[in-house]
């Protein structure tokens, strides 16, 4: 039997979903590290995670068992997915679930930066009546400035845009804006004019440490600063400098370059302290909608993958949507390189396979071709095609939809 575990507390719909399609279902609290993940993965075929758990290269290479990981989140920079293509092992995340939870929370925050509505708070929590309109205003009319204009940046657009607000926004590739936004040219384009800057950009090693105090200083005086993407974008240090100087009015940091494993744990930061500064604990995404949402559309994906060989909206694997056809089903994962189809389907003809259908795609370095056929199993073409150097990851399900993984070595 095929079998998952799922860590972070990932939520129950996705264990009924898998266990449902026949998976058997270890679900655990918190994060395991490196060595911990290792030895816990020795007895289990599909990894469930959220942000915490780091999938290095060395925990690929050591459980070769492993055949699919399922990011109940939307970033996967927690793995590393070059280690995981070519050891064959799918990844699948939620690119859209938590979009509204983390859009509506940037929307609250912005309000109430721009209202200082954690000042007004924290005096009255102190016995300190502090009415007064100074350092208030109301966001219409002010200019958000969006970096980052995908799946969350471009909504917020949409939402900011319904406030009254006047939406710029900059993003290196070319996107469509909606509604009234304006794309500007140059990031500096947008600190200068923006009178609220939110991030909205993904996890790749190239946008590490992009927003440094000079970014700061280029702000508008008086400006508010969210980052709801990635800890790791910004330099916090130096935010907090232009908080403390005044350059800043207010900061909302829902992301941290270092956080605690899990619930319950010490937090630290140069930002605690702060007036006008909201530090929310990587909660973006945290709304039982999201997180129920997250949990239906991963574990179909994981039970998709296993149940039909499809790898639709796999973030690493080429791209195939199949449906189950009710005969044999080979799934080959190859390395991209020419001759490797005609060579597949020459081993189907010298053991009489009849292929009923068939479908390529390829990604990269990689290829993913599924062929349906008949009885392949008891002709002994698995081996043949296990036994090919091109051979990534091979998979067979019989017409009956029990999987087979014949043994061998993940990469060939």
């Amino acid at each position: 039997m095929l079998r998952a575990l799922l860590l972070e507390n990932v939520h129950p719909a996705a264990v009924e979903i898998l266990r449902d399609a026949g998976i058997e279902v270890e679900t655990r609290s918190g994060a395991l590290d490196e060595a911990e993940l290792i030895e816990t993965l020795a007895d289990f075929q599909i990894l469930g995670i959220r942000s915490k758990t780091q999938v290095t290269r060395h925990v690929l290479e050591s459980v070769p068992g492993l055949l699919a990981v399922g990011t109940f989140s939307i970033g996967t920079n927690q793995i590393d997915l070059d280690a995981a293509s070519s050891h064959g092992v799918a990844v699948f995340n939620a690119p859209f679930s938590n979009t509204r939870s983390v859009v509506e929370l940037a929307v609250a925050e912005i309000i109430a930066l721009t209202r200082r509505l954690a000042v007004r708070d924290k005096a009255l929590h102190d016995g300190v009546w502090d009415k007064t309109a100074e350092g208030s205003h109301e966001v219409r009319g002010r200019t958000l400035g969006i970096i980052g204009y995908g799946n969350i940046g471009s909504q917020l657009s949409v939402l900011a845009e319904n406030l009254g607000m006047n939406v710029v926004f900059y993003d290196t590739a070319e996107k469509l804006a909606l509604g009234n936004a304006r794309r500007v040219e140059t990031l500096g384009e947008l600190l200068e004019v923006a009178d609220a800057v939110t991030i909205h950009v993904d996890g790749r090693a190239g946008n590490a440490g992009m927003f440094t105090s000079d970014m700061f200083a280029r702000m508008k005086p008086g400006s508010i600063f969210l980052n709801l993407s990635r800890g790791f974008v910004v330099d916090v240090e130096s935010l907090r400098e232009h908080i403390l100087s005044g350059h800043l009015s207010g900061a909302a940091v829902d992301v941290f370059p270092t956080e605690p494993k899990k619930r319950g744990d010490h937090f630290e930061s140069p930002l605690r302290g702060l007036d006008n500064v909201i530090l929310t604990p990587h909660v973006g995404g945290s709304t039982l909608e999201a997180q129920e949402s997250i949990g239906h559309f991963v574990a179909k994906k994981l039970r998709d993958y296993f149940l039909t060989a499809s790898t639709t909206l796999s973030v690493n694997l080429p791209n195939l949507q199949l449906e189950h056809t009710g005969v044999g089903r080979i799934a080959l994962l190859h390395r991209n390189v020419p001759g490797v189809l005609a060579a597949v389907n020459q081993v189907f003809a010298d053991h009489g396979a009849n292929i009923e259908a068939q479908m390529l795609a390829t990604r990269g370095d990689l290829g993913y071709v599924v062929t349906d056929i008949s009885d392949v199993t008891q002709r002994g073409a698995s081996k043949k095609l296990m036994a090919m150097d091109t051979t990534v990851r091979l998979r067979i399900r019989d017409a009956f939809e029990r999987p087979e993984f014949p043994p061998g070595p993940a990469a060939g």
